[in-house]
C-alpha cells in the first residue's frame, strides 16, 4: 500500500507538509497542498478523515512498565500540559505502541522509553503519526526528537570528583543506548586528559535496573582492589549499589563514593550525588511540541536540554 513518504517524493516536498495537507492544517500554500493531493490521488493513496475529532485529541505515551519510578516527574510534566490542552493520553508499553498508533485515532505519540525499538517508532512515523522522542534520533520527517546533555553533564561530575580528589573509578554502563554511550564517552574523555588510568576490570555492565547495580556491588566487593568512587549510569543502578554495600557493611561515601545520572525523586530522599535532567520540564515541552506540530505550528528540527550535577551525601 502506498504511504505518505510515496507521497512526499511524488510531490518533492517533506513528509510534514503531506502530513499537514492530509490532516487539513492551514499553514500549506495552495499550489502546494493542491501537487501534494494530486500525488496522492496518482498513487492511489486513500485518507479517511476521522469522523469526529477524536483523533486530534488523543496522544500516545509509550513507556516501560519496569522503570515507573524514573517516568514519573516526565509523566507529569506531559499530563499537565496535555490536560491544560484538553487532549486525553493513551499510555502503551512495549510492542503494542504500532498496534494502538493508528492515524484515524491518534494525534501524535511520545516516546520515553528508551528500550523501544528504532523499527517501532519508524513503522509509527511512516503512518503519518507525528513523534516526539526524548531519547534518541532517527532519520525521519516525522519523527522529532529532544536529546539530554549527557556529554556536558557527565563531564562537570567527573570533574569535580576529580578536583575533590578522586583518583580511582569504576564505571557502571547502561545499555547500548545513546545516552549510556554519550555518559561513558565523557567519563573516558575526562579521565584521558586528567592522566588517570582506567581498567578494563572497573567497566561493569547493567540495564538500568536496580537489581543490575546490586550485582556490581557484588562483583566489586570481591576485587582485591576497591575503586574510590561507582559512577553510575543512572540512578537506580547507583541506588541498587548504594543498598548491596551497606548490607555488607562497606560505608558509602567512607569506604567508595557512588554518584548516578537523572535524580529521580528517591535520589532526592537518599542523598544520591547525580546529574540532574529536568524531567518535569522535559515532559511539559515534549508534549508542547508535539501539539505545536499537529496544529501545524511547530518543526521536526532536534531539541536539546541542559542538565547539571546535583552534590549530595553519597560523594
Amino acid at each position: 500500500m502506498p504511504g505518505i513518504s510515496d507521497i512526499a517524493q511524488k510531490a518533492g516536498v517533506s513528509l510534514s507538509t503531506v502530513s499537514n495537507v492530509l490532516n487539513n492544517r492551514k499553514n500549506v500554500g495552495a499550489q502546494t497542498r493542491e501537487r501534494v493531493l494530486k500525488a496522492a490521488r496518482d498513487i492511489g493513496y486513500v485518507h479517511k478523515q476521522s469522523q469526529t475529532d477524536k483523533r486530534r485529541k488523543t496522544i500516545i505515551v509509550n513507556f516501560s512498565d519496569y522503570d515507573t519510578l524514573f517516568y514519573l516527574d516526565i509523566l507529569h510534566g506531559i499530563s499537565d500540559y496535555l490536560q491544560k490542552k484538553n487532549y486525553r493520553i493513551l499510555v502503551c508499553t512495549g510492542d503494542d505502541l504500532v498496534h494502538y498508533s493508528d492515524p484515524e485515532e491518534v494525534g501524535g505519540v511520545i516516546i520515553i522509553d528508551s528500550h523501544t525499538d528504532d523499527s517501532n517508532i519508524i513503522a509509527v512515523a511512516d503512518k503519518g503519526v507525528p513523534v516526539v522522542t526524548l531519547d534518541r534520533e532517527l532519520p525521519h520527517g516525522l519523527v522529532k526528537s529532544m536529546l539530554v546533555s549527557n556529554y556536558e553533564g557527565e563531564r562537570q561530575l567527573i570533574e569535580k570528583l576529580i578536583d575533590k580528589g578522586y583518583d580511582s573509578f569504576a564505571f557502571l554502563k547502561g545499555p547500548d543506548t545513546e545516552d549510556s554511550k554519550e555518559r561513558y564517552r565523557a567519563f573516558r574523555d575526562v579521565l584521558r586528559e586528567n592522566g588517570i588510568p582506567f581498567s578494563r576490570n572497573d567497566l561493569y555492565e547493567g540495564d538500568w535496573r536496580e537489581k543490575s547495580g546490586s550485582q556490581t556491588a557484588r562483583l566489586i566487593m570481591l576485587q582485591q582492589r576497591m575503586p574510590r568512587v561507582l559512577v553510575c549510569a543512572n540512578d537506580m543502578m547507583a541506588i541498587g549499589a548504594i543498598r548491596k554495600f551497606q548490607e555488607n557493611g562497606i560505608k558509602v561515601p567512607e569506604d567508595i563514593a557512588v554518584c548516578g545520572f537523572d535524580d529521580i525523586i528517591i535520589s532526592r530522599y537518599l542523598g544520591l550525588t547525580t546529574v540532574s535532567v529536568p524531567d518535569y520540564e522535559r515532559g511539559f515541552l515534549a508534549s508542547q511540541m508535539l501539539i505545536d506540530i499537529i496544529d501545524g505550528n511547530g518543526d521536526f528540527e532536534t531539541s536539546n536540554i541542559g542538565a547539571r550535577v546535583k552534590w549530595r551525601k553519597t560523594t
